[in-house]
């Protein structure tokens, strides 16, 4: 069963990242297609390589830390804002902003869950 679950991983973060290059290559494209580069152009090639950083350190480490998500969700929501406020009234973008607070929030508590700044010592794992 193990060896069938991780030949499973194996199969889906080779799909993921095959799509993940694909996908970075027909956005390159549409840039050169339209002569112009974006800060939503740049923000969806951050996407993508939040999302090969994140197969790398699965495919090393055999598990994902929490940060990464956490990163491309915020990246994600900047991206959203970006192209949304163009079209939205500017109070319609309070519950985006608050969404990235409280994301920025769980990556900033996170951090000091692991940091010796608090002075907090991680507690051991009795066997």
């Amino acid at each position: 069963m193990e060896k069938i679950t991780k030949n499973l991983q194996l199969l889906l973060l080779t799909i993921i990242l095959v799509s993940t290059v694909i996908a970075v290559g027909i956005e390159i494209k549409a840039m050169i297609f339209n002569q112009s580069v974006t800060l939503a152009d740049l923000l969806l090639l951050f996407l993508y390589l939040e999302v090969l950083a994140m197969v790398r350190v699965f495919w090393d480490q055999q598990s994902i830390s929490i940060t990464l998500p956490l990163l491309i969700a915020i990246t994600a929501l900047s991206r959203f804002i970006i192209l949304q406020g163009k079209e939205m009234d500017p109070s319609g973008l309070v519950y985006e902003a608050v969404a990235i607070v409280l994301i920025s929030s769980a990556i900033v508590i996170l951090r000091l869950r692991h940091s010796d700044k608090l002075g907090i010592k991680p507690k051991k794992i009795k066997r």
